[in-house]
């Protein structure tokens, strides 16, 4: 009978580190989501202080068919523009922890050079899940707002 306990137990144990492994496998998906979005926006912001409009339009998902998001990109990133190293000063995610799909509005507040903060809103989309994992599309970018201001609905 002793035996018999004891592989119970083992296989217990085995089960229960089995599980913890998953689910902080899972979790990690989760909470690394938040990292992806802030590269995908500093990306983003670099783009626009470069004056690189083809690659602000490559990272706004869907914007190469749409003539109106080319234009808008064209227009913030011409207003932008300014020479110098791209510091963050602060960025406001679009979600907080979540498991499945969520689509927000981030906002960003950026330097360039020795410019005066530049702060913009971006429709954001965290698509997937933790079992998929999560892609980040940068769906949408506003025009530059009040330094102190917040996102508007839409934009």
């Amino acid at each position: 009978m002793p035996a018999v306990r004891r592989r119970y137990v083992i296989g217990l144990i085995g089960l229960g580190i089995v599980l913890f492994l998953a689910i902080s496998t899972l979790l990690a998906r989760a909470f690394t989501v938040g990292d992806a979005e802030d590269a995908a926006i500093t990306s983003l912001v670099k783009a626009e202080a470069s004056d690189n409009t083809a690659g602000v339009i490559s990272l706004i998902t869907g914007c190469h068919a749409s003539a109106a998001c080319r234009t808008r990109a064209a227009q913030v990133t011409a207003a932008l523009h300014h020479p110098g190293t791209v510091s963050i000063a602060e960025i406001n995610p679009s979600s907080t922890f979540s498991l499945g799909s969520t689509l927000g509005t981030a906002r960003v507040a950026w330097l360039a050079g020795s410019s005066l903060p530049r702060t913009q809103c971006l429709r954001v989309r965290h698509a997937g899940s933790v079992i998929s994992g999560f892609e980040v599309q940068l769906l949408k970018v506003s025009q530059r707002i009040a330094t102190d201001g917040t996102c508007p609905s839409h934009f």
